[in-house]
């Protein structure tokens, strides 16, 4: 070693140095990559993120032959780096130099590299593929595998395993991935992507019209009046039955009605002819699923039963994209007019308004577990019918009664306190 000339020991030692931090940068580069666009680039056809697709397959490999790498010539670097101490200063440099070479490669081949291949993950992970990939095919067998099969060995008592770890996203992880998107993803399809996540949520009775608002044709009424809820209807299509709900025959498209009594053929027996078979829709049933199943049998009402076959309202395909999309029915639709804005701030609405429409359309936080209507929530809290006039504190929420009918809240005033 006397006869090696010192400018070859220091090229030595900081060509040691600087392969030092392209494994530690290849190491954190490779594992800080984003594995969606990793895999988006890999099937465009990007050779780089092809080539390092296949290294991920197997990350003990991959880690295998890099901090194999690192070690080697962190080690051949503190060789160096002592021969040179003692061909310049003697024996009393050897305590100095394990300290000196610990900052020189903690800052030039640790933390320096790692940080920038943190900040640019791919511009470290694809350039150091070409060069990972042939080391990794001469010395696999040689060095990497019984590295490996050793340590894998000693893991195996603690669950751990020799494959890649799963990427999959939980529906709260996705959910968290779309609001951290930014300006990449609109606002509005933001909200329409996390509106779709909660359909899984969601079942069909916080979305149904209650039997008790359902409107529909009752074929045992009089002739006049049969013609009068036809008429009169704000709905494309409507229930019919006979003597009350639990009776239902099927369901009735408006326009096909109204076209027949244009051309004066409108009669019981014609009506009855354009009655299509009622849709029964198990409660329960979540919001994603009955999507589908409305997709599947080709049809955009349901009446939703309870065990006993007791029908407990009707659900629209109309509303279930709403929990995706928002509002987009007129401004003639019955939801709408159960919520009024006063002078003062508050909100007068009637007590058979969705707790759900209500947050959603004035951005409130309403409770939503258990009851689904004002009135349900209100009887619920107070476990009792409240007369007019009471008033109770809900959150940051003034609830006052101001009109009950029978057994139900019928108009009630909210006001949202400032906290």
């Amino acid at each position: 070693m006397d006869e090696i000339p010192l400018s070859v020991l220091f090229a030595t030692l900081a060509l040691l140095i600087f392969l030092s931090a392209f494994f530690s940068a290849s190491e954190i580069g490779m594992m800080a990559l984003n594995r969606y666009r990793l895999k988006h680039m890999a099937e465009s056809g990007h050779r780089a993120a092809r080539l390092v697709s296949r290294l991920l397959q197997h990350p003990d490999r991959l880690l295998g032959i890099i901090l194999l790498g690192n070690n080697l010539v962190n080690i051949f670097a503190a060789t160096v780096a002592t021969i040179i101490a003692l061909r310049l200063y003697g024996q009393a440099a050897l305590a100095i130099v394990p300290l000196l070479l610990t900052l020189v490669i903690l800052i030039f081949a640790e933390v320096a590299p790692k940080t920038l291949a943190v900040s640019h993950p791919e511009r470290i992970a694809f350039p150091a593929a070409f060069i990972l990939q042939p080391l990794l095919k001469v010395f696999y067998y040689p060095l990497v595998w019984p590295v490996n099969l050793i340590a894998n060995l000693l893991l195996r008592p603690f669950g751990g395993s020799v494959h890649g770890a799963s990427h999959e996203l939980s529906s709260e992880e996705l959910r968290a991935a779309v609001m951290e998107a930014g300006t990449l993803i609109p606002e509005a399809h933001q909200s329409m992507l996390l509106g779709i996540l909660d359909l899984e949520k969601l079942t069909i009775e916080d979305v149904m019209i209650p039997r008790g608002q359902i409107a529909g044709i009752d074929l045992d009424a009089d002739w006049d009046d049969i013609v009068g809820q036809i008429t009169d209807s704000s709905f494309t299509r409507l229930p019919v039955y006979r003597g009350s709900l639990d009776n239902v025959v099927g369901i009735v498209h408006v326009r096909k009605v109204l076209n027949l009594m244009r051309s004066g053929k409108l009669d019981h027996e014609s009506l009855e002819k354009i009655i299509v078979e009622p849709y029964f829709i198990p409660e329960g049933t979540p919001l994603n699923t009955q999507l589908l199943n409305f997709r599947a049998a080709k049809r955009r009402h349901g009446l939703v039963v309870d065990e006993y076959g007791d029908i407990l309202g009707l659900v629209t395909l109309e509303e279930i994209l709403e929990e995706i999309i928002g509002d987009f029915t007129t401004p003639g639709a019955a939801v709408l007019g159960e919520i009024q804005a006063d002078a003062d701030g508050s909100y007068l609405i009637k007590g058979t308004t969705s707790i759900r429409d209500l947050n959603r359309k004035l951005n409130w936080d309403l409770p939503t577990k258990g009851s689904r209507t004002v009135n349900g929530l209100i009887t619920e809290y107070l476990e009792d019918l409240p007369s007019p006039g009471t008033s109770l504190l809900l959150g940051s929420y003034l609830l006052e009664i101001v009109r009950t009918r029978g057994t139900a809240v019928q108009v009630v005033r909210i006001q949202r306190r400032e906290e």
